[in-house]
C-alpha cells in the first residue's frame, strides 16, 4: 500500500498515547506495558487499521499490536482509534524484519497477515512476508500452540504460501480458495482491501497455520 506524504502524519501517529516509541524497550516484557499477562496478537502491515482496531475493541481480553512501516498509513490507523486510546492496543512503526528486536521467543499467540504486497517478481521472494526466512522468524516468536492467519486476493500468492508454510515445517489447520464460501467466514473481519475485493465479486484466499511441535528440530 502507498499514500502520497501526509504532512500532519508523524505529529499525529507519535503523540498518540498507543504508539511505542521505543518498542525494543519491552522485549520480553509486553505484559508489562499492557499490565497484564493476556494474549498478544500481531498485525504485520496492518495498513488502514479497520481489521485490528475492531479486533481490539471486541475482544478487551486480547492485546493486539499493529505493526505498520509506513507512517502516511499508520496516521488513517490512528484516526479509527478513540481519542482516549484503546487499553490492549500498541502501534509500532517499524519493518517486520526487526520483530526479533521487539519480541522475545514463544512471546506471541497469534500473527495476522492481511493482504501483503505479494511481490510477484521472482527476485523479491525474500520480502514476502511468508517467505522462508519470515516463517522462521515468526516460528520463533511464537507459543508452542501460537496460529498464523493469512488473507490475500493473490492466488499465486496464495499458493507459493502454502508451499512455503509446508516447507518450514507448519501445519496447516485450514485453508481455503474462496473465504465467502467457507466456515472460516463465521470469525472473520474485513480488512479495507477485503471489502473491496469482495464488491469487485473477487475470491478472497485464506488459511490459517500453527507450528508443529512434534517436528525434529533438525528438520524444522
Amino acid at each position: 500500500m502507498r499514500l502520497r506524504n501526509l504532512p500532519y502524519a508523524d505529529e499525529l501517529v507519535r503523540n498518540h498515547r498507543n504508539f511505542i516509541h521505543e518498542p525494543e524497550k519491552y522485549k520480553g516484557k509486553w505484559s508489562e506495558y499492557f499490565q497484564n499477562t493476556n494474549p498478544l496478537h500481531i498485525e504485520i502491515g496492518s495498513g488502514k487499521g479497520k481489521f485490528i482496531t475492531t479486533l481490539a475493541e471486541m475482544n478487551k481480553n486480547i492485546n493486539y499490536i499493529a505493526l505498520e512501516r509506513q507512517i502516511s498509513v499508520l496516521a488513517k490507523l490512528i484516526k479509527k482509534v478513540p481519542e482516549n486510546g484503546f487499553n490492549n492496543f500498541a502501534v509500532i512503526n517499524a519493518d517486520a524484519e526487526l520483530l526479533p528486536q521487539f519480541f522475545s521467543p514463544g512471546e506471541i499467540s497469534h500473527i495476522y497477515l492481511n493482504f501483503s504486497d505479494p511481490w510477484p517478481k521472482k527476485r523479491h521472494a525474500k520480502r514476502r512476508l511468508t517467505s522462508s526466512s519470515f516463517l522462521e522468524i515468526y516460528k520463533v516468536l511464537l507459543k508452542d500452540d501460537g496460529i498464523i492467519s493469512f488473507k490475500t486476493d493473490n492466488r499465486g500468492f496464495f499458493d507459493y504460501s502454502i508451499e512455503q508454510f509446508e516447507l518450514s515445517g507448519y501445519l496447516l489447520t485450514n485453508a481455503t480458495y474462496d473465504l465467502y464460501k467457507s466456515h472460516l467466514i463465521n470469525n472473520n473481519v474485513a480488512t479495507e482491501y477485503e471489502q473491496r475485493f469482495i464488491r469487485q465479486g473477487l475470491p478472497i484466499y485464506a488459511l490459517t497455520a500453527c507450528k508443529d511441535v512434534n517436528m525434529p528440530k533438525d528438520q524444522v
